[in-house]
């Protein structure tokens, strides 16, 4: 029996699916952020969090991670492959291994590795594409300095920054500076945007605060609405920014959106309005989870065209013992 692996590794999560040569999916497993490897334990946990879901996998398909060498792995990491596919190697045992960016596998599993445009908003932001004669190209992913328009973390610094302009006179009054003060504990935006730039917020924490730009929005706070608009628009640009450089304009072409930002329905709404109104383009919902994108194009590095299919949808944590 050939088995193949499936890994997308994120800010939030790694997801690993197991799958055999028909595309049965036999196995799944989640574990902790993997995205960043440099700076101290930074190793340690990118192993610990890839170890922990494969695992995990293994376990729940009921495999022996000993006697165990996959047909085909496919890893996709936030952040990309640069720093991370050498510890692959080091880890799994793979007849084929290709270890490649987030976007990658988010893509294929949107598209079930058809052509199309992936823009994935969760803490940050990127679009990426793949044309029917394997260019790709990519738009944003500049990082939360000078990019990653429409992320999480792109709402909160929005946010705070309307409520410094209420704060101090020059700009309308929101609801978010009370929110972001509550929430904090701050006596006043200045001083919370001084806390920003500390080390006792974390992005992941500030951009966890975007929620309640999407909870105000939902209110009716103009300014609040204003900013969740802008970010569906934004987000919305980079994938057209993306089908601009892969495809023709009188070419159908197809967009999808992953990523926790998305959960906002306003948000949804207006990015999927934005990107409809460009001519010859339409939005699908993602076919397959990234995990199961990354599993797709495991399989085509054999030449194997085949879907996944679930049969045993849960996930489990991590199991004991050493691939």
């Amino acid at each position: 029996m050939a088995w193949f692996l499936g890994v997308d590794g994120g800010q939030t999560s790694t997801i690993a699916a197991i799958g055999d040569e028909v595309g049965r999916v036999v196995g799944k497993g989640v574990a902790g952020p993997c995205n960043h490897v440099s700076g101290p334990g930074g190793r340690e946990r990118f192993l610990r969090a890839l170890g922990e879901s494969v695992r995990a996998a293994l376990a729940q398909a009921r495999l022996d991670p000993k006697h165990l060498r996959f047909t085909a792995a496919c890893l996709g990491f936030s952040g990309g492959p640069d720093d991370k596919a050498d510890l692959v190697r080091e880890f799994l045992h793979a007849e084929v291994l290709k270890v490649t960016h987030d976007a990658e596998v988010a893509l294929s599993g949107a598209m079930a590795g058809e052509p199309g445009v992936i823009v994935i908003a969760g803490t940050g932001s990127i679009a990426y594409g793949r044309a029917a004669d394997g260019r790709t190209a990519r738009a944003g992913g500049w990082g939360y300095l000078f990019g990653d328009e429409g992320g999480a973390f792109d709402l909160t610094r929005q946010a705070l920054r309307a409520a410094l302009r209420a704060e101090e006179g020059w700009g309308p009054p929101t609801g978010l500076r009370d929110r972001l003060l509550e929430l904090t504990g701050a006596r006043t935006a200045n001083e919370l945007l001084h806390r920003f730039y500390t080390t006792e917020f974390s992005r992941d924490q500030i951009a966890a605060l975007s929620v309640i730009v999407d909870e105000l929005a939902r209110k009716g706070d103009r300014v609040a609405m204003e900013i969740i608009e802008r970010a569906g628009q934004q987000l919305a640009e980079l994938g057209l920014a993306v089908r601009q450089q892969l495809f023709a304009r009188d070419e159908l072409t197809r967009i999808s959106g992953v990523g926790g930002v998305f959960h906002c329905a306003l948000l949804r709404e207006h990015f999927i309005r934005c990107v409809c109104a460009a001519p010859n383009t339409s939005y699908v919902e993602p076919q397959f989870e990234p995990a199961l994108g990354a599993l797709i194009e495991a399989y085509r590095l054999v030449g194997l065209r085949v879907l996944p299919r679930i049969e045993e949808p849960s996930v489990t944590g991590s199991a004991e013992g050493m691939l």
